[in-house]
């Protein structure tokens, strides 16, 4: 599929999801969005970027691609019914992260249920994880053109390949490079509190770094993330980067 014909659907205008839709649009896409508090909210970033704001199933009709990119305690206000006439082939991007002092406490998720899984779960339809590990403000001022030594890698995981691809794609057109890394069920090694989160890391880099990933202590690592960034303050993200790249740093020389 080329690029030029890729048509997207963004659920979800926040940091993140607002992002990606400035970065697609500027790359040519065309690109639908909706968010959960209301269209009138949507009315400035559809005006800076052509972006079509409309209704989930307006958003998700007729669409190449389709981002979920929401807190993720609101993943079950979606309803299973919007995607089951979507056709199959269709990948869904899940950026969502479970954050307790956010979401509360979510019970399958506290008791070892991926994310993304979880989601999946919830929608009733397979989901690819990509773009949860990295800053709103990396996406935006961290990018670099394809063959960069320095240019920041994204993880990839699900469970189809061509799926994936397209996947890393969009990511390529956002200035990043994309390491496909395995089934959905290794996306426990991107979540919060595993040492590719938040840690903007090169292409070699990121793949030594999921290579040491281990599930063991990850809610405890998570917590400590989240309360050195609530710290800092999301305006300080860049100390936080670098915090965290501390902590691998052996890993990473």
């Amino acid at each position: 599929m080329k690029a030029s014909k890729l048509s997207i659907g963004v659920i979800g205008a926040g940091q993140i999801g607002g992002t990606l839709i400035r970065q697609y649009t500027k790359a040519g896409y065309n690109v639908k969005m909706t968010n959960a508090s209301g269209l009138d909210k949507l009315k400035q970033l559809a005006s800076e970027t052509g972006a079509h704001a409309g209704t989930l199933k307006d958003t998700i009709t007729d669409v190449d691609v389709i981002v979920l990119s929401i807190p993720f305690v609101q993943v079950p206000e979606l309803s299973k019914h919007a995607f089951r006439d979507r056709h199959s082939s269709i990948p869904i991007i899940d950026t969502c992260n479970y954050y307790p002092i956010r979401d509360g406490l979510i019970k399958e998720v506290e008791e070892g249920m991926l994310e993304s899984i979880w989601v999946s779960n919830h929608i009733e339809r397979p989901v690819i994880k990509a773009y949860n590990n990295i800053f709103a403000e990396s996406l935006i001022y961290s990018g670099k053109p394809k063959g960069d030594p320095n240019r920041i890698a994204l993880p990839i995981s699900g469970d189809d390949k061509n799926a994936n691809e397209i996947v890393a794609m969009l990511i390529d057109i956002s200035g990043f490079d994309s390491l496909d890394y395995g089934a959905l069920q290794e996306s426990w090694k991107q979540q919060p509190g595993s040492p590719v989160y938040c840690t903007d890391l090169t292409l070699s880099q990121l793949q030594k770094s999921l290579a040491i990933a281990s599930p063991k202590g990850l809610p405890e690592k998570r917590e400590l993330g989240l309360k050195y960034i609530l710290e800092k303050g999301q305006e300080n993200w860049m100390d936080t980067v670098l915090h965290n790249r501390t902590i691998y740093k052996s890993v990473l020389e």
